[in-house]
């Protein structure tokens, strides 16, 4: 059996041991019994953006956004389309900069769309403005995951 890996459940939010070789198999919440992976970035608020990106062991990508961005909304689908196949080896997550101006403000968002990636809570890569969902993957898989 692999080394075990802490998955935060997107519905519940509580912290899963999900073994490395496993992730493919469709693992389920123990607590809430919903599945750890939906295919689909998690819209979040600061709380559940600090847990995610504490407590997952793997990595972290995080679209900073805003309702009123076009190219934010343009880019909203690409997002989702690369959420569908980087799960479950990254778990993707939308910040609405609006909403959550403390987080935009912590991580020093300049310009929207941002996306940050990050490993072990911490930033290991930045990239700002909209992508296609190839163009998503193939940064993302370039930093070495």
């Amino acid at each position: 059996m692999s080394t075990p890996l802490h998955i935060v459940c997107p519905h519940c939010e509580a912290i899963n041991r999900v073994p490395a070789d496993r992730l493919d198999a469709a693992p389920t919440c123990g607590r809430c019994h919903e599945a750890l992976f939906q295919g689909a970035p998690l819209a979040v608020n600061e709380a559940a953006f600090q847990k995610h990106l504490t407590r997952n062991d793997i990595p972290v990508l995080v679209d900073f956004w805003a309702t009123w961005c076009g190219p934010c909304r343009m880019m909203a689908p690409e997002f989702a389309k690369a959420a569908s196949q980087l799960e479950p080896r990254v778990r993707l997550l939308k910040v609405d900069t609006d909403a959550e101006q403390n987080l935009g403000a912590r991580h020093g968002i300049r310009s929207i769309p941002t996306l940050a990636l990050f490993r072990g809570g911490r930033e290991i890569a930045r990239q700002a403005g909209a992508m296609q969902a190839a163009g998503i993957m193939q940064w993302v898989r370039s930093q070495s995951l």
